[in-house]
Protein backbone atom coordinates (compact mmCIF):
# COMPACT_ATOMS: atom_id res chain seq x y z
CA UNK A 1 0.00 0.00 0.00
CA UNK A 2 1.59 3.46 -1.16
CA UNK A 3 -1.24 5.54 0.47
CA UNK A 4 0.21 7.81 2.87
CA UNK A 5 -1.69 9.51 5.91
CA UNK A 6 -2.05 13.33 3.68
CA UNK A 7 -3.46 10.83 0.84
CA UNK A 8 -6.25 9.29 3.90
CA UNK A 9 -6.73 13.08 4.35
CA UNK A 10 -7.70 14.31 1.18
CA UNK A 11 -9.73 11.43 0.53
CA UNK A 12 -11.70 11.94 3.19
CA UNK A 13 -11.90 15.59 2.57
CA UNK A 14 -13.03 14.68 -0.98
CA UNK A 15 -15.44 12.18 0.68
CA UNK A 16 -16.99 15.10 2.83
CA UNK A 17 -17.70 17.51 -0.11
CA UNK A 18 -19.48 14.99 -1.50
CA UNK A 19 -21.85 14.65 1.41
CA UNK A 20 -22.27 18.07 1.60
CA UNK A 21 -23.63 18.47 -2.14
CA UNK A 22 -26.45 15.90 -1.67
CA UNK A 23 -30.09 17.68 -1.40
CA UNK A 24 -31.26 15.53 1.76
CA UNK A 25 -27.68 16.39 3.68
CA UNK A 26 -27.98 19.44 6.41
CA UNK A 27 -24.33 20.68 6.19
CA UNK A 28 -24.98 22.34 9.20
CA UNK A 29 -25.21 19.12 11.04
CA UNK A 30 -21.77 17.13 10.10
CA UNK A 31 -20.50 14.44 11.87
CA UNK A 32 -17.40 13.11 11.54
CA UNK A 33 -16.09 9.77 12.87
CA UNK A 34 -12.76 8.32 13.32
CA UNK A 35 -12.11 4.29 14.71
CA UNK A 36 -8.20 3.95 15.25
CA UNK A 37 -5.77 4.91 12.83
CA UNK A 38 -8.88 7.39 11.73
CA UNK A 39 -8.39 9.16 14.55
CA UNK A 40 -5.18 11.67 13.62
CA UNK A 41 -7.18 11.93 10.22
CA UNK A 42 -10.91 13.21 11.80
CA UNK A 43 -9.91 15.85 13.89
CA UNK A 44 -7.76 17.32 11.50
CA UNK A 45 -11.13 17.05 8.90
CA UNK A 46 -13.02 18.95 11.47
CA UNK A 47 -10.38 21.84 11.66
CA UNK A 48 -9.96 22.42 7.95
CA UNK A 49 -14.05 22.51 7.64
CA UNK A 50 -14.60 23.82 10.81
CA UNK A 51 -17.73 25.94 9.41
CA UNK A 52 -19.61 22.65 8.56
CA UNK A 53 -18.53 20.01 10.81
CA UNK A 54 -20.91 20.28 13.85
CA UNK A 55 -19.48 17.06 15.60
CA UNK A 56 -16.24 15.08 16.28
CA UNK A 57 -16.68 11.34 17.69
CA UNK A 58 -13.62 9.54 18.03
CA UNK A 59 -13.47 5.74 19.09
CA UNK A 60 -10.61 4.01 19.71
CA UNK A 61 -8.30 7.00 20.46
CA UNK A 62 -4.60 7.81 19.11
CA UNK A 63 -3.16 10.22 21.20
CA UNK A 64 0.92 10.00 21.45
CA UNK A 65 3.07 10.52 18.47
CA UNK A 66 5.33 8.76 16.99
CA UNK A 67 3.03 5.68 16.63
CA UNK A 68 5.82 4.03 16.80
CA UNK A 69 6.15 4.56 20.76
CA UNK A 70 2.66 3.03 20.52
CA UNK A 71 3.49 0.01 18.88
CA UNK A 72 5.62 -0.78 21.76
CA UNK A 73 2.18 -1.18 24.27
CA UNK A 74 1.07 -4.36 22.22
CA UNK A 75 4.59 -5.80 20.97
CA UNK A 76 6.09 -5.54 24.18
CA UNK A 77 4.08 -4.22 27.37
CA UNK A 78 1.30 -6.21 26.91
CA UNK A 79 2.78 -9.82 25.68
CA UNK A 80 5.69 -9.37 28.66
CA UNK A 81 2.71 -8.28 31.38
CA UNK A 82 0.17 -11.66 30.25
CA UNK A 83 3.75 -13.55 30.34
CA UNK A 84 4.26 -12.13 34.03
CA UNK A 85 0.79 -12.07 35.31
CA UNK A 86 -0.59 -15.22 33.41
CA UNK A 87 1.68 -17.88 32.64
CA UNK A 88 4.23 -17.71 35.50
CA UNK A 89 2.09 -18.62 38.16
CA UNK A 90 4.57 -20.07 40.72
CA UNK A 91 6.49 -16.51 40.58
CA UNK A 92 9.30 -18.02 39.07
CA UNK A 93 9.78 -15.44 36.79
CA UNK A 94 10.25 -17.17 33.99
CA UNK A 95 8.20 -19.69 31.86
CA UNK A 96 8.68 -22.84 30.20
CA UNK A 97 9.00 -23.47 26.49
CA UNK A 98 6.06 -26.03 26.04
CA UNK A 99 3.90 -23.55 28.10
CA UNK A 100 4.73 -20.33 25.58
CA UNK A 101 4.40 -22.52 22.52
CA UNK A 102 0.77 -23.07 23.85
CA UNK A 103 0.29 -19.47 23.46
CA UNK A 104 0.06 -17.43 20.18
CA UNK A 105 -0.51 -14.15 21.38
CA UNK A 106 3.16 -14.70 22.26
CA UNK A 107 4.50 -16.85 20.06
CA UNK A 108 3.45 -14.29 17.09
CA UNK A 109 6.14 -11.97 18.09
CA UNK A 110 8.80 -14.62 18.27
CA UNK A 111 8.00 -16.37 15.46
CA UNK A 112 7.36 -16.70 11.21
CA UNK A 113 3.81 -16.50 10.18
CA UNK A 114 4.53 -19.78 8.57
CA UNK A 115 4.96 -21.48 11.55
CA UNK A 116 2.48 -20.44 13.23
CA UNK A 117 0.45 -21.72 10.91
CA UNK A 118 0.79 -25.13 11.77
CA UNK A 119 -2.19 -26.89 14.33
CA UNK A 120 0.82 -28.63 15.82
CA UNK A 121 1.81 -27.10 19.11
CA UNK A 122 4.55 -29.76 19.38
CA UNK A 123 6.27 -28.00 16.09
CA UNK A 124 6.28 -24.71 17.47
CA UNK A 125 7.74 -25.50 20.77
CA UNK A 126 10.48 -27.18 18.35
CA UNK A 127 10.84 -23.67 16.54
CA UNK A 128 11.45 -21.77 19.96
CA UNK A 129 13.74 -24.44 21.09
CA UNK A 130 15.98 -23.22 18.39
CA UNK A 131 16.22 -19.46 20.00
CA UNK A 132 16.66 -21.08 23.18
CA UNK A 133 18.99 -23.85 22.90
CA UNK A 134 18.15 -26.85 25.06
CA UNK A 135 16.44 -24.97 28.02
CA UNK A 136 13.26 -26.17 29.05
CA UNK A 137 12.30 -22.46 30.55
CA UNK A 138 13.15 -18.73 29.71
CA UNK A 139 13.69 -15.66 32.18
CA UNK A 140 10.55 -13.55 31.07
CA UNK A 141 12.70 -9.97 31.63
CA UNK A 142 15.37 -10.98 30.20
CA UNK A 143 15.63 -13.25 27.78
CA UNK A 144 11.50 -13.13 26.25
CA UNK A 145 11.52 -9.47 27.02
CA UNK A 146 14.39 -8.63 24.83
CA UNK A 147 13.36 -11.04 21.84
CA UNK A 148 9.72 -8.86 21.83
CA UNK A 149 12.36 -5.57 21.78
CA UNK A 150 13.84 -6.92 19.27
CA UNK A 151 10.71 -7.75 17.57
CA UNK A 152 9.43 -4.50 17.53
CA UNK A 153 12.15 -2.62 16.59
CA UNK A 154 12.31 -5.00 13.43
CA UNK A 155 8.33 -4.04 12.96
CA UNK A 156 9.24 -0.12 13.38
CA UNK A 157 12.14 0.23 11.04
CA UNK A 158 11.50 2.42 8.25
CA UNK A 159 14.30 0.76 6.60
CA UNK A 160 11.87 -2.23 5.52
CA UNK A 161 10.46 -2.54 2.36
CA UNK A 162 7.91 -4.61 2.48
CA UNK A 163 4.66 -4.97 4.66
CA UNK A 164 2.41 -7.47 6.19
CA UNK A 165 0.33 -8.23 8.77
CA UNK A 166 2.14 -7.63 11.87
CA UNK A 167 4.30 -4.98 9.54
CA UNK A 168 3.36 -1.67 8.73
CA UNK A 169 3.98 0.35 5.20
CA UNK A 170 7.07 1.72 5.32
CA UNK A 171 5.49 4.81 3.73
CA UNK A 172 2.29 5.00 5.07
CA UNK A 173 4.19 4.62 8.47
CA UNK A 174 6.76 7.37 7.70
CA UNK A 175 3.85 9.73 6.79
CA UNK A 176 1.91 8.61 9.99
CA UNK A 177 4.66 9.01 12.21
CA UNK A 178 5.61 12.44 10.78
CA UNK A 179 1.97 13.78 11.83
CA UNK A 180 1.38 16.36 15.01
CA UNK A 181 0.59 14.42 17.50
CA UNK A 182 -3.63 14.92 18.44
CA UNK A 183 -3.05 16.94 21.94
CA UNK A 184 -1.11 19.39 19.46
CA UNK A 185 -3.52 20.39 17.05
CA UNK A 186 -6.63 19.20 18.69
CA UNK A 187 -6.84 22.86 20.28
CA UNK A 188 -7.57 24.11 16.45
CA UNK A 189 -11.11 22.36 16.74
CA UNK A 190 -13.46 24.86 16.50
CA UNK A 191 -15.03 25.80 19.81
CA UNK A 192 -18.62 25.36 18.40
CA UNK A 193 -17.83 21.73 17.87
CA UNK A 194 -18.31 18.54 20.09
CA UNK A 195 -15.95 16.24 20.57
CA UNK A 196 -17.33 12.44 21.95
CA UNK A 197 -14.67 10.04 22.65
CA UNK A 198 -14.92 6.24 23.54
CA UNK A 199 -12.61 3.22 24.24
CA UNK A 200 -12.88 0.02 25.55
CA UNK A 201 -11.18 -0.16 28.92
CA UNK A 202 -9.34 -3.68 27.51
CA UNK A 203 -8.50 -1.84 24.15
CA UNK A 204 -4.97 -3.74 23.57
CA UNK A 205 -4.27 -1.69 20.46
CA UNK A 206 -5.19 2.09 21.66
CA UNK A 207 -5.00 1.54 25.71
CA UNK A 208 -7.68 3.48 27.54
CA UNK A 209 -4.66 6.22 28.53
CA UNK A 210 -4.70 7.56 25.28
CA UNK A 211 -8.36 8.47 25.52
CA UNK A 212 -7.41 10.01 29.39
CA UNK A 213 -4.73 12.13 27.48
CA UNK A 214 -6.92 13.65 24.66
CA UNK A 215 -9.68 14.29 27.27
CA UNK A 216 -7.23 15.95 29.86
CA UNK A 217 -5.68 18.31 26.68
CA UNK A 218 -9.32 19.55 26.04
CA UNK A 219 -10.13 20.60 29.59
CA UNK A 220 -6.70 22.24 29.85
CA UNK A 221 -7.89 24.35 26.74
CA UNK A 222 -11.51 24.69 28.15
CA UNK A 223 -13.12 23.20 24.96
CA UNK A 224 -17.02 23.78 26.10
CA UNK A 225 -18.53 20.56 24.95
CA UNK A 226 -16.34 17.19 24.72
CA UNK A 227 -16.98 14.09 26.66
CA UNK A 228 -15.29 10.97 27.49
CA UNK A 229 -17.15 6.96 27.55
CA UNK A 230 -14.85 4.40 28.40
CA UNK A 231 -16.31 1.17 28.74
CA UNK A 232 -15.18 -2.28 31.14
CA UNK A 233 -14.37 -5.57 29.62
CA UNK A 234 -14.55 -4.05 25.39
CA UNK A 235 -11.63 -3.99 23.52
CA UNK A 236 -10.37 -1.85 20.26
CA UNK A 237 -13.80 -3.23 18.49
CA UNK A 238 -16.08 -2.38 21.02
CA UNK A 239 -16.68 -6.27 21.40
CA UNK A 240 -15.99 -8.19 24.78
CA UNK A 241 -12.46 -8.62 24.74
CA UNK A 242 -9.71 -10.03 27.64
CA UNK A 243 -7.09 -6.87 27.94
CA UNK A 244 -4.48 -9.33 26.29
CA UNK A 245 -6.04 -9.43 22.93
CA UNK A 246 -8.73 -7.79 20.64
CA UNK A 247 -12.15 -9.80 20.51
CA UNK A 248 -13.62 -9.80 16.82
CA UNK A 249 -17.10 -9.44 17.61
CA UNK A 250 -19.72 -6.74 16.52
CA UNK A 251 -20.05 -3.33 18.42
CA UNK A 252 -21.95 -4.22 21.53
CA UNK A 253 -25.28 -2.50 21.05
CA UNK A 254 -25.08 -0.38 24.32
CA UNK A 255 -21.96 1.50 22.28
CA UNK A 256 -24.40 2.05 19.76
CA UNK A 257 -27.24 3.30 21.24
CA UNK A 258 -24.74 5.80 23.33
CA UNK A 259 -23.45 6.91 20.60
CA UNK A 260 -26.89 7.69 18.65
CA UNK A 261 -27.74 9.65 22.22
CA UNK A 262 -24.86 11.60 21.84
CA UNK A 263 -25.52 12.92 18.42
CA UNK A 264 -28.96 13.22 18.73
CA UNK A 265 -28.25 15.74 21.52
CA UNK A 266 -25.78 17.32 19.85
CA UNK A 267 -27.05 17.81 16.56
CA UNK A 268 -30.22 19.90 16.72
CA UNK A 269 -32.63 17.37 16.53
CA UNK A 270 -32.88 17.08 19.85
CA UNK A 271 -34.59 19.00 22.79
CA UNK A 272 -32.98 17.28 25.77
CA UNK A 273 -30.19 18.78 27.67
CA UNK A 274 -29.08 15.65 29.36
CA UNK A 275 -27.30 12.75 28.63
CA UNK A 276 -27.40 9.98 30.90
CA UNK A 277 -26.09 6.24 30.30
CA UNK A 278 -27.67 3.66 32.06
CA UNK A 279 -25.54 1.05 32.08
CA UNK A 280 -22.03 -0.07 33.22
CA UNK A 281 -19.84 2.61 31.38
CA UNK A 282 -17.13 5.86 32.96
CA UNK A 283 -18.66 8.98 31.77
CA UNK A 284 -16.53 11.89 31.80
CA UNK A 285 -17.66 15.05 30.59
CA UNK A 286 -16.69 18.58 30.37
CA UNK A 287 -19.85 19.93 28.90
CA UNK A 288 -22.33 22.71 29.39
CA UNK A 289 -24.84 20.29 27.60
CA UNK A 290 -24.08 17.10 29.00
CA UNK A 291 -23.65 15.27 32.22
CA UNK A 292 -24.27 11.99 33.75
Amino acid sequence: MDATASDLIKDSKKALNVLIKQPEIDPKRISVIGHSEGTMYAPRIAIDNSTIVKNVILMGTLAQNPVKDLYYYPVVTSPLDYAKQVLDKNNTDSISIKDLSAYQLLTKFLLPISILNTNSTQDIAKALQKNFGSKESIDIEKELQSLFIKKYDNLTSFSLSKCNLLRPCPIWWQSISNLEPNPSIIGNISKSTDVLLLNGENDSQTPVQQAFLLQQRLTELNHPDHTLITYPNLGHLFSPSPKWSTGQGPIEQYVLADLYTWLEAHSGLSHSSIYTTKHNTTLDTNSHSSGG
